[in-house]
């Protein structure tokens, strides 16, 4: 493929750069799966060595505990105050010490080997036994590095206050191990030289093991403590002289929780209690163990994805260039860039689509900056009656994007006092941030509300409902409480006095221009009486003898009928006469005037040019003619709703008439332009001279199918005919009927005839 070849290469060597990340992947993967599993390996560590030294420090605790239990019983309070006499002995009195302190042991494995020795009796009190004695005592039990003679001296001779004699070799009862000594003088406040008792602890080597087992049997590592001088309390797992030259050694950080020496990772922690160090060491082979089977692992499945990726990278170039070429072609075509592609393909694509691109994005910001004034715009039209018709205004609310969610409400008016006079910069910045406060205040409030500016000192409100019921039974109640909630809050917080006024319910979108003008009456009602609150117009309403059919009412009814709207006419109609009979007393006069005026707005609307063509003219006019004052409402009502009937008919067949030329033309251009790829609904809607969303609709209303749907079925048609002469290949075929891929025709062919184009072909020469 000569023509492909340079595209094809540049996704090839891209693919291959894509292929590498998973090497890499892989390899930031290993080491991160080897920090991963060390810093836990760590924190479990820590936790188990935090959990030993708890344990131990709590047996310590009860060790002490234990000695300040002896030091207030009154036993042994008895018998270290009495004297003693050479030729008797108080040995009840032992002997009751003697079972007292044998239940210790028993709750507590460090207890279970502990001696009392009573300075006055020269006695040795052991749970079970008492030596009257001391060297009999020694004989079964005594420190391999200590005589007799320096045993009492150091051990009993002397004060002891909380005292721990490190590990020191023992011999108990002929075996021979290793005991730390837990050593307290009695009364605790003895002072230097012989105190009437001590209380001696002797914890086994083992006892202590026991407890760092945990970290050793779990890492296969080993455990060492000691305690605030360097003397070893105990150890597992390592020999003593191996512990002395970890100590002695100046490479080893004896403040860092964790560190590598050697081939063990060793963890430091220190007891807040008694400074006692606690360290344990384990074999970095054991942390790499998980590491290792995670890089086997990694390594595998990267050695597949590469090779399963070049597999899949070779076929997805040969696939991708060859619509680069084409969408280069196309490129050319549209910009007039015949053979001057400039350094290579994507140079060129990349100059005119990012240019594409940022006119496109241009032309967003603007409308995204545009949309705020645009919403603006459309509910001050709204709300100054400048709609002719619903149509209309659904048609400007949609282009806005300025839906009032709802279809009934109110409108209202909040004007800000104290600002007769308006000419300086400086008020009229105040009443800037006092309407953006007002503002603010009703998003706030969560209510579905619609503001806007009609003032320098005034902003219209429009109060939304789902429907008329909801408005009346709920929505003036919710309005109420809102604005004066409101007005309070920005009165306390920011001294800015408002008045509030409202119109009456409207109950279509037609009608806000009219609630809207009874919300500027209630207000200049309520700042002529100097009423606070909220001012409803309803309240203002006083006997009137003039009808009622303002100017913009008129011109919505015109513009409705043009329309073809029959049901919003009628309302609008229902609307006039209720505000004429129900609201007010119509003098003969009045109502002639009222009357003739309903009839020249409908002798106007048949000035216009598709109702003088009309048959309908001569009649029509005639039944407005014939109209009287005289008659009752319901008869006029009735009477103008057969004739606006009869208008909006004959609007809706001209429509429907005009609906089925536009989508005739758009048939037909489609029909001789079906082959170019570049057709588009831009174009379509181009050439109709209509918006693209309008004959989108229009031609679903009017055919039952998408515009789209019916591109694909003319150009699948003449794909069938073509197929049927077998005169052209497929990708000759996709081009003739205006698909620039041939998978995208074939898909398009399956998808409406059910089977490919060549099996469809096939079927045909079978």
């Amino acid at each position: 493929m000569p023509r492909y070849s340079r595209v094809f290469r540049r996704f090839l060597i891209s693919y291959i750069v894509i292929l590498i990340i998973p090497s890499i992947a892989g390899y930031m993967s290993y080491r991160t799966s080897i920090s991963v599993t060390q810093s836990v390996s760590i924190e479990n560590s820590v936790t188990q060595l935090q959990k030993s030294k708890e344990i131990l420090e709590r047996r310590m605790a009860e060790v002490e505990g234990f000695t300040r239990q002896l030091a207030i019983n009154q036993d042994l309070s008895i018998l270290m105050n009495e004297k003693s006499s050479n030729d008797r002995s108080n040995v009840f009195g032992i002997w009751k010490m003697m079972r007292n302190v044998l239940t210790f042991g028993q709750t507590n494995d460090f207890l279970q080997h502990f001696f009392v020795y009573l300075n006055n009796y020269n006695v040795v009190l052991t749970p079970g036994s008492a030596y009257f004695r001391p060297e009999h005592y020694y004989e079964n039990y005594h420190y391999s590095d200590l005589s007799f003679s320096e045993w009492k001296r150091t051990i009993l001779g002397k004060t002891h206050r909380s005292e721990i004699m490190p590990l020191s070799p023992f011999v108990n009862k002929g075996t021979e191990t290793s005991v730390v000594t837990y050593m307290q003088s009695l009364p605790l406040d003895s002072f230097d030289g012989s105190s009437p008792a001590i209380v001696v602890v002797i914890i086994d080597e083992k006892t202590i093991s026991r407890l760092l087992s945990g970290i050793t049997d779990r890492y296969g590592g080993w455990a060492h403590i000691t305690d605030a001088k360097g003397h070893t309390v105990g150890l597992h797992g390592i020999d003593e002289k191996d512990a002395e030259k970890l100590s002695a050694d100046k490479r080893f950080d004896k403040e860092k929780v964790s560190q590598f020496y050697g081939d063990d990772l060793v963890i430091t922690i220190r007891s807040s209690t008694n400074d006692w160090v606690y360290q344990a060491g384990i074999p970095r082979q054991v942390l790499l163990e998980n590491a290792n089977k995670i890089k086997y692992i990694t390594w595998s499945v990267t050695g597949i994805a590469l090779l399963i990726g070049l597999l899949v990278g070779l076929l997805l170039s040969y696939r991708n260039s060859a619509p680069i070429n084409r969408l280069v072609g196309v490129m050319k075509e549209q910009f007039g860039q015949d053979g001057n592609t400039g350094r290579n393909e994507y140079d060129f694509l990349h100059g005119n689509i990012s240019e594409m691109i940022t006119n496109n994005k241009r032309l967003e910001s603007e409308l995204h900056r545009q949309v705020p004034l645009v919403r603006d715009a459309f509910l001050k039209r709204l709300i100054a009656g400048e709609f002719q018709s619903r149509e209309e205004i659904i048609a400007s609310a949609v282009q806005a994007n300025a839906g009032l969610n709802g279809n009934a409400g109110y409108v209202g008016i909040l004007q800000v006092n104290g600002y007769s006079l308006m000419d300086s910069v400086e008020i009229l910045n105040e009443l800037n941030a006092a309407r953006l406060i007002l503002k603010q205040a009703l998003i706030d409030s969560g209510s579905s509300v619609r503001m806007t500016d009609i003032g320098s000192d005034k902003i219209a409100s429009l109060f939304a409902f789902t429907d008329a019921t909801t408005a009346v039974q709920i929505g003036k109640e919710e309005i109420s409480k809102t604005l004066n909630r409101i007005s309070q809050l920005v009165f306390d917080e920011y001294r800015i006095s408002v008045t509030a006024a409202m119109g009456d319910l409207f109950d279509a979108v037609t009608e806000v221009s009219h609630s809207f003008e009874q919300a500027k009456q209630a207000l200049e009602h309520a700042v002529h009486l100097n009423k606070k609150g909220i001012t409803w117009f309803e309240e203002t309403r006083t006997e009137s003898a003039t009808y009622y059919y303002p100017l913009d009412t008129e011109l919505r009814l015109i513009g409705t009928i043009r329309a073809g709207e029959i049901e919003e006419a009628k309302r609008i109609v229902q609307s006039i006469i209720s505000q004429n009979t129900e609201h007010r007393e119509l003098s003969f006069e009045m109502k002639h005037q009222l009357v003739g005026e309903m009839k020249g707005t409908f002798l106007k609307l048949l000035d216009q040019k598709t109702f003088m063509e009309s048959e309908l003219f001569e009649s029509v006019k005639n039944r407005i003619i014939e109209i009287q004052a005289t008659e009752t409402f319901e008869f006029i009502q009735e009477e103008i709703r057969d004739i606006m009937e009869a208008l909006c008919g004959l609007i809706m067949s001209k429509k429907n008439d005009s609906h089925t030329r536009t989508v005739e033309q758009i048939k037909e251009y489609i029909k001789t332009t079906y082959a170019e790829s570049d057709l588009t609904l831009y174009r379509v809607a181009e050439q109709v001279e209509r918006p693209e969303k309008y004959i989108s609709q229009l031609f679903k209303e009017v055919t039952g199918m998408n515009l789209s749907d019916h591109l694909e079925k003319v150009r699948m048609d003449h794909a069938v005919l073509l197929l049927k002469d077998n005169e052209y290949t497929v990708d000759e075929i996709a081009s003739r009927v205006g698909y620039n891929s041939s998978h995208s025709f074939r898909r398009a062919f399956k998808r409406v005839t059910g089977i490919s184009p060549s099996s469809y072909r096939q079927s045909v020469e079978d």
